[in-house]
C-alpha cells in the first residue's frame, strides 16, 4: 500500500523506502504501512485522550463551544492532511506529526507550560515539545517489549524540531541518547514536520478569531485592524449586507483559510524548486524553512497575530485565569516536593532513578485542567478528604 492512494508522492517526500525506521524492530507490526501503524498507537494512547480536557485559550469548564486541546489538535491535522496533499507529500506522515504535536502539553495552556519551565529551570527544563517526546518515547508504554510507543523517527524528529511563533526548540540543550540523534539528522524536519509547524500556525491563527468572538473578547471593530481579516469580511459582507458577524463569521473564516493556503502552497513550491532537494536528507540540510509563506503574506499574518494578542491573549479573563493557573502549578509542585509519597507509586517509585523534579513534572504535565484543579483541592482545601 502507498502513503496516499490519490497522489503520486514527490521525491522529497517521507516514504516507506526512506524511512529511518524505528528504535526497535517489530515483525509483527498492525499494518502493513508504518506511518497508518503510527497514527493508529497514537489515537489509542492515553495521553491523546486527555488532550480533551486540557486547555486551548479559555479553560476547559469555561463552555462546551471553546476549542479544547483536543479540538485545536484535530484542526491541525485537517490542515497539515490538506497541505500534504496539495504539496503531493504524505499526508498519513503530516497527520501523525500533527495528532502528536501537543502530546506534551501541561494543564491550562501555555501559562502552565510557563509555570513548569519556570520550577524546572534549574532541573533540566520544561518545554513542550521535548515533552511531547517523552511522552511517546517513554510516558506512554501499552507494549512489554519496550517503552514508548515505538513510533517512527521522522514522526519523532519532526516533534523535537516543532517550531511556530512561540515554540523554538533549542538543540543544543539536548545531548540525550535517545534525542541527540533527532537534532543530528540536520537542522531541518521533514516537509511534513515542516508542515505541521504551518498548519498549527494555521489553525490556531482560525479558531483563536472564532472563540475570541464567541467569548465577546474579539470584535468587528477590533478585526478591522488586521488587513486580512478586513478583505476576507469585506466580500463576504457584499453577499451578505446587513447580516449579524454571528451569522457570517464562518464562511469569512472559511474565505480567509483558502488565502492562507493558497499563499503558503505558492510559496512553499517556489521555495522547495529554488533548493534544489532531491531528497529527503537534502531538506534536512536546508537553513531556511521550506513550508511557509511569502514574505508580505508574513507581514499580514503577523499584523493578525497582534489584533489577537491584544485582544485575546491579552483580554482581563484570559490573563486572569491564566495566573491562577500559574499559582495552582507551583502550589502542587511545592506539595509534591516536599512530600513525594503524595504522587501515585508509579511516579514516586521514579524518583532515585530519574530525580524528584522531573517526575512532578511529568506528573503534573500529564494531568487534565480539571484533574490538576481537583488534585489541588484534595491537598489544599480545609477539611477535604476526597
Amino acid at each position: 500500500m502507498t502513503e496516499s492512494a490519490s497522489i503520486k508522492l514527490a521525491h522529497y517526500a517521507v516514504t516507506v523506502d526512506n524511512t529511518r525506521g524505528r528504535a526497535h524492530p517489530e515483525a509483527d507490526v498492525m499494518d502493513a504501512c508504518p506511518f497508518e501503524t503510527d497514527r493508529q498507537r497514537l489515537l489509542n494512547c492515553m495521553a491523546f485522550r486527555r488532550l480533551m480536557h486540557k486547555t486551548q485559550v479559555f479553560v476547559t469548564d469555561c463552555g462546551d463551544h471553546f476549542r479544547t486541546r483536543l479540538t485545536h489538535t484535530l484542526e491541525v491535522v485537517a490542515q497539515a492532511q490538506r497541505l500534504a496533499r496539495m504539496l503531493r507529500l504524505n499526508d498519513r506522515l503530516a497527520g501523525g506529526i500533527a495528532l502528536a504535536h501537543d502530546l506534551g502539553h501541561a494543564p491550562f495552556g501555555h501559562a502552565g507550560e510557563m509555570a513548569l519551565a519556570e520550577l524546572m529551570q534549574n532541573h533540566g527544563g520544561f518545554e513542550h515539545n521535548m515533552q511531547s517526546l517523552r511522552v511517546v518515547d517513554y510516558l506512554e508504554h501499552p507494549y512489554p517489549a519496550y517503552r514508548g510507543l515505538n513510533l517512527l523517527f521522522e514522526l519523532r524528529e519532526s516533534l523535537v524540531k516543532h517550531q511556530t511563533w512561540y515554540d523554538r526548540p533549542n538543540a543544543a540543550q539536548h545531548t540525550e541518547a535517545g534525542v541527540k540523534p533527532l537534532f543530528d539528522s540536520g537542522p531541518s524536519a521533514p516537509l511534513e514536520g515542516q508542515i505541521a509547524n504551518l498548519a498549527d500556525a494555521i489553525a490556531y491563527t482560525l479558531h483563536d478569531i472564532e472563540d475570541g468572538l464567541g467569548e465577546g473578547a474579539l470584535t468587528e471593530v477590533i478585526l478591522a485592524e488586521s488587513r486580512l481579516w478586513q478583505d476576507a469580511a469585506d466580500e463576504v459582507r457584499r453577499r451578505h449586507p446587513g447580516a449579524s458577524l454571528h451569522a457570517i463569521r464562518r464562511p469569512i473564516l472559511d474565505r480567509l483559510a483558502r488565502r492562507i493556503i493558497e499563499d503558503a502552497v505558492a510559496e512553499s513550491e517556489r521555495r522547495i524548486a529554488a533548493a534544489r532537494v532531491g531528497s529527503v536528507d537534502d531538506v534536512r540540510e536546508s537553513r531556511e524553512d521550506l513550508i511557509t509563506f511569502s514574505p508580505p503574506f508574513w507581514q499580514q499574518m503577523e499584523e493578525l497575530g497582534g489584533v489577537l494578542f491584544r485582544g485575546l491573549y491579552q483580554n482581563h479573563r484570559v490573563v486572569r485565569m491564566d495566573s491562577k493557573a500559574r499559582r495552582l502549578i507551583r502550589e502542587l509542585f511545592e506539595a509534591y516536593a516536599s512530600e513525594p509519597r503524595l504522587m501515585p507509586e508509579r511516579y514516586a517509585s521514579r524518583v532515585e532513578e530519574q530525580g524528584l523534579e522531573r517526575v512532578i513534572c511529568d506528573y503534573i504535565a500529564g494531568m487534565t485542567d480539571r484533574f490538576c484543579q481537583e488534585e489541588h483541592r484534595r491537598l489544599y482545601a480545609p477539611f477535604y478528604f476526597g
